[in-house]
C-alpha cells in the first residue's frame, strides 16, 4: 500500500508545497543517505586537496574533513529549513565546500600562514552577509535565457571532475582509464537506467543508491573495494576551534577572499535557480538572500571551526532532477547525517571506502542532468529574431575554457584567475553582459517589422515577444518574500 506523503502542522495549508511535504521516515532517511553519497566525494575533495598541497601532516588533514562534514552539514540543515526571515532558502538543496576557494586559499596559506586564510575567511563571510540582500536584487536580470545558460554550463564543467574519478587524474599514470574502472562505472550508469525505466514508486527513486550498493558489490570481488580503513577510524573525533591558532588579518588575503565569495555567490545562485525550475516553486529576492546569506556565514562559522566557505552543491541538484523527490526535509536529513560525520570519523569512512568508478558513475550522470535542466530552462526563449543563440554560443564557449584547458589562464594575474578560472562564474559575467548589450541597451526593430517596438521596462521588443511566447519561470523576481 502506498503511504502518503504528510503535510507540516506548522506551515499553513495555504502555503503548502511539494518542497515542504514530509516522506514517511524510512522513505525519508534512505533517501537522505542517498544525497550524502552523491555529495561526500566532492565534500571531502577541498580539505584532501588543501592538505596535500600544503604538506600538513594525516592528523591534520582528518581533522580538516571532519571540520568540513561538521560545518557542511549544519549550514544543509539551515539551508533546507531555515531560520525565520533571516537565513535559509527553503528548497532541497546541499550545500558544501566550494572549490573556487583552492587557489586562493592556498597561495594565502603559503604566504601568511593558516591564521591569515581563517581571518580572511571570517572578514569574507561578514561581507557575504552584508552584499547577500543587493547581491539577490539581481536576479531580476536572470531571465529564463541566463539562467538556462549558467544552468546549463554548471552541469558541462563539472562532468570532467566525475571523469576522473572513474578514469583517474593523471593521464600518464599507469592504470589511468583502466578498463575495470571503466566496466565498473558503464554498469552503474546502466543499473541507474534500468532501475529508473523499469521501477516505478520509491524504487525508482533510489535508484542512484541502489546502483552504487550493487557497484561496490560488484566491486568487491574485483579486488576494487576496500573497507579496512573502517575499522582503523575512530568513534569520536572533534576539530576543537580555532585549531591552527587565533586569526591574522592581512589585507590581500582578505581581499582575494571577498572576491571568492562573490564567485560563490554567483555559483550558489545559478544552483538554486536550477532547483527552483525542478521544483517549479518561484524563488524571489528574499530567497536568494537568505540562501546566499547562508553561505556568508558558513564562512564565518567555517573560519572559526577550521573548516571552507560552502556553496550549493551541483550533483544533488540533478539528483533532484532525477527523483523528482522536492521534499527539503530530505536534504534537511541528509545534513544531519554529515554533522554525525562530523563527530563520528567512521562513518565518513565507510562512505570514502566506496569505490571510486562507482561514485564517478553515478556523479557523471548527475551533472549530466543539471545540463539537461539548463537545456529545458532555454526552451522558455525565443530564438528568432534576435541574438539570443549568439549569446549562448559565446557564454558557452568561454565557460568551456577552464574545462577543456585548466592551465589556460595560468600566466593571468592570480585574482582573474579565480574569477575566469572557473568555468561557472566566467559563464554568469559573459551571458549576464552580453544579455544586457543585446536585450536591454540596444533597441532594435521587432522581429517582421521595419521600424523600432519601445522597449517596456527598459527591455526590447523581441524580449517581449520572449515574454508573451513563452511559459513563465519560476523565479519571480518581484513577488514578496515567502513564509515558512
Amino acid at each position: 500500500m502506498k503511504t502518503a506523503t504528510r503535510p507540516l502542522r506548522f506551515i499553513p495549508r495555504s502555503s503548502q508545497h511539494l518542497v515542504d511535504e514530509l516522506p514517511p521516515t524510512p522513505r525519508l532517511v534512505t533517501l537522505g543517505i542517498q544525497h550524502l553519497v552523491i555529495m561526500y566525494a566532492g565534500a571531502v575533495a577541498v580539505p584532501l586537496i588543501v592538505g596535500d598541497a600544503l604538506k600538513l601532516p594525516t592528523s591534520t588533514v582528518a581533522l580538516l574533513v571532519s571540520a568540513d562534514l561538521l560545518v557542511s552539514g549544519i549550514f544543509t540543515v539551515i539551508q533546507s529549513v531555515g531560520i525565520g526571515k533571516i537565513l535559509g532558502v527553503r528548497l532541497p538543496v546541499v550545500t558544501g565546500a566550494t572549490f573556487t576557494v583552492l587557489t586562493p586559499m592556498i597561495i594565502i596559506a603559503q604566504q601568511y600562514g593558516m591564521q591569515a586564510v581563517y581571518g580572511a575567511m571570517i572578514v569574507s563571510g561578514v561581507f557575504g552577509v552584508l552584499v547577500a540582500k543587493p547581491f539577490s536584487m539581481m536576479i531580476r536580470f536572470f531571465p529564463p535565457l541566463v539562467a538556462g545558460t549558467v544552468i546549463m554550463i554548471i552541469g558541462l564543467s563539472l562532468i570532467g571532475a566525475d571523469v576522473s574519478l572513474i578514469a583517474g587524474s593523471d593521464p600518464t599514470a599507469h592504470g589511468y582509464a583502466a578498463l575495470p574502472g571503466i566496466t565498473l562505472a558503464a554498469i552503474v550508469v546502466l543499473l541507474i537506467i534500468l532501475i529508473t525505466r523499469f521501477f516505478k514508486g520509491f524504487i525508482g527513486q533510489i535508484a542512484v543508491l541502489l546502483s552504487i550498493i550493487i557497484g561496490t558489490l560488484i566491486a568487491w570481488p574485483m579486488g576494487m573495494a576496500d573497507f579496512s580503513a573502517v575499522g582503523k577510524a575512530g568513534w569520536f573525533g572533534f576539530s576543537g576551534i580555532l585549531f591552527f591558532g587565533p586569526p591574522k588579518f592581512e589585507a590581500a588575503a582578505i581581499i582575494s577572499m571577498c572576491i571568492v565569495m562573490l564567485v560563490t555567490f554567483t555559483e550558489s545562485t545559478a544552483d538554486m535557480l536550477a532547483v527552483a525550475e525542478i521544483v517549479d516553486k518561484k524563488l524571489t529576492p528574499n530567497d536568494l538572500a537568505r540562501g546566499l546569506a547562508n553561505d556568508g556565514l558558513s564562512a564565518i562559522f567555517g573560519g572559526f571551526m577550521n573548516s571552507f566557505p560552502d556553496t550549493s552543491f551541483a550533483e544533488n541538484v540533478g539528483l533532484v532532477e532525477l527523483t523528482k523527490v522536492r521534499s527539503r526535509w530530505v536534504v534537511t536529513v541528509c545534513g544531519v547525517v554529515l554533522i554525525l560525520m562530523g563527530f563520528i570519523p567512521k562513518l565518513g569512512v565507510v562512505v570514502a571506502s566506496l569505490p571510486d568508478p562507482v561514485i564517478g558513475g553515478a556523479a557523471t550522470v548527475m551533472f549530466a542532468m543539471v545540463a539537461a535542466v539548463g537545456i529545458r530552462t532555454l526552451h522558455k526563449t525565443s530564438f528568432v529574431g534576435n541574438q539570443n543563440m549568439l549569446i549562448v554560443a559565446v557564454s558557452l564557449s568561454i565557460g568551456m575554457i577552464p574545462t577543456v584547458a585548466p592551465h589556460f589562464y595560468e600566466n593571468f594575474p592570480s585574482d582573474f584567475q579565480v574569477i575566469f578560472g572557473s568555468g561557472i562564474t566566467a559563464t554568469v559575467i559573459v551571458v549576464f553582459v552580453l544579455n544586457l548589450v543585446f536585450n536591454h541597451w540596444i533597441r532594435r526593430p521587432k522581429a517582421g517589422t521595419t521600424s523600432a517596438v519601445p522597449a517596456r521596462h527598459g527591455q526590447v521588443g523581441d524580449v517581449a515577444l520572449d515574454r508573451a511566447t513563452a511559459p513563465e519561470p519560476t523565479f519571480d523576481p518581484t513577488a514578496d518574500d515567502a513564509t515558512a
